[in-house]
């Protein structure tokens, strides 16, 4: 099994590679889904990069606009999983707080490299591309917040950063050191990924869907034109009501209980409000004609056996009004493998032993700290 790093954006073992982005405007036009991939072959995280030399035109189909957080799928990104910053963060630590902010302001023209949320952040502004074709006015988008509790001093590298990469991204919160929570309220925020653990249990505990993000060993080509997101099922979608049973009374009363309530809905978890906006805007494709080239794919992984305790799952899905485009009931069989195949921009399990298993195989996971499964991981 890979070893986790104690930082979470740190490789998990050995030197990770990183992603060259090509300068392409914001968004790739619509292309089949094989052909429009990140190119493994492409990434290089030993490179510097390039100095930034001077700031992008970034053109919007439609015009620039930027919609009102009540409308909008709101994603708040650290900057330390948007991009790579373990030579900031190694100053910061050894050499202290002014130190760290003259080094930042000495390399502000010296752009970050991509982190392992780049790649999802990528596929938001595909989607946002295509909504705007066909839908030009609305403000039913993904809207982007960079999160960092660095001080001001540090923003022009960010923004240096994200015109070199030519993303997306306007709004910005840096707090100084401050919790962000408060602001993440304030802009009705969808998801919040974060290498800092004791912050996304802050905005679980708040009511905001949060996870942990880890960078692999390896990474998995992943799709630029189709958005991919898989989610565990107990403690991530639902409740951890059943993981309760399992954990307590072992497999056997699992099933028993399972059977027993299977017409008895799931309580939510604490990503189910993330998954209900994917699928507002998936609908909006659909009612365009356009569900078998939507670009945005749907996930349900689960280690639950589909005949003795899938149905209570898929009960609840339908009697709440969402629906994922695949379903995989596993029977304890390993995650890893099979979402090699699906290769996700982003994986959510509540248990460190499936997103370990993930990052192996190559995937970015991401670890909800919810549920019942947090006390078997601290004793483990």
């Amino acid at each position: 099994m890979v070893k986790m790093s104690l930082d979470p954006v740190q490789v998990m073992s050995g030197q990770v590679q990183d992603l060259k982005v090509s300068p392409s405007s914001n968004g790739e036009s619509r292309g089949s889904w094989e052909e429009k991939e990140f190119d493994r072959d492409q990434l290089d995280l030993t490179t510097k990069p390039k100095p930034v030399t001077g700031r992008r035109a970034r053109k919007v189909e439609g015009g620039v606009f930027f919609p009102k957080p009540e409308n909008a799928v709101t994603i708040a990104v650290s900057s330390r999983v948007l991009f790579r910053t373990e030579q900031e963060q190694k100053v910061f630590e050894q050499k202290g707080v002014e130190e760290y902010l003259r080094y930042q302001v000495e390399h502000e023209n010296d752009p970050f490299a991509p982190g392992p949320a780049f790649p999802f952040v990528k596929a938001l502004e595909a989607v946002n591309t295509r909504l705007r074709e066909l839908y030009p006015q609305s403000e039913e988008l993904f809207d982007i917040v960079l999160v960092t509790y660095n001080h001001a001093h540090v923003g022009i590298r960010l923004i240096n950063t994200i015109n070199h990469h030519n993303l997306f991204i306007e709004r910005f919160c840096m707090t100084g050191g401050s919790s962000p929570i408060g602001y993440l309220k304030a802009l009705q925020t969808n998801l919040y990924l974060s290498a800092d653990a004791e912050k996304v249990r802050e905005a679980l505990s708040e009511g905001i869907a949060a996870a942990t993000m880890f960078m692999p060993e390896k990474m998995t080509t992943v799709s630029e034109s189709q958005l991919r997101v898989a989610f565990d099922g107990d403690a991530v979608l639902f409740s951890d009501e059943s993981e309760r049973i399992f954990k307590a009374h072992g497999l056997d009363k699992f099933f028993e209980h399972e059977r027993e309530n299977e017409d008895t809905l799931l309580d939510h978890g604490p990503l189910k409000g993330f998954l209900e906006a994917l699928a507002k805007l998936q609908k909006k494709f659909y009612a365009k004609g356009q569900r078998l080239d939507c670009p945005i794919r749907t996930y349900l992984v689960t280690a639950r056996s589909a005949a003795s305790s899938g149905i209570r799952a898929l009960k609840t899905l339908r009697a709440w009004g969402l629906e994922v485009d695949e379903a995989l009931f596993l029977a304890g069989a390993p995650k890893g493998p099979m979402l090699e195949k699906i290769r996700p921009h982003i994986f959510f399990d509540d248990q460190m032993f499936h997103v370990e298993g993930a990052a192996e195989m190559g995937t970015i996971a991401a670890h909800v700290p919810y549920g019942v499964a947090q006390l078997h991981n601290k004793k483990k």
